[in-house]
């Protein structure tokens, strides 16, 4: 699998996507992805995910906005030199389209800033 990262502020996040061809189904424009984030935080200090934004594409041209607090039903927080991996999945009505997004974190002082995830693409039979 390729991986895609961003760093921002001391914090990496790596996301690893992946066709689900079993969950697929082309004829009625069903296209499942899933993808493996991986965010380590080689700050100085903890930080919690509170909130993620993703900003999807399909190759028709839509473009849908999912926002929500955490990340799979957590707000996990990193202690320097942590780390924190989960898998998601995202269903497309395209062949391919992209995804990108942000994460809003907090540090211990309180202090909210956000987290860039990098824009990777979906396509289906790719891997």
């Amino acid at each position: 699998m390729v991986a895609y990262t961003a760093e921002t502020e001391d914090l990496r996040v790596t996301v690893q996507p992946a066709w689900v061809p079993a969950q697929t189904d082309a004829l009625a424009g069903t296209f499942v992805f899933v993808y493996r984030i991986r965010l380590e935080n080689g700050s100085t200090g903890d930080v919690q995910v509170l909130r993620r934004s993703w900003r999807i594409v399909h190759a028709d041209g839509r473009v849908e906005t999912v926002e929500g607090v955490g990340v799979v039903g957590e707000q996990p927080v990193l202690p320097p030199g942590g780390s924190y991996v989960y898998t998601s999945f995202v269903v497309l009505s395209t062949f391919t389209g992209t995804m990108e997004g942000f994460y809003t974190m907090q540090r211990e002082s309180g202090e909210r800033f956000r987290v860039a995830i990098p824009r990777f693409p979906l396509a289906a039979m790719a891997n």
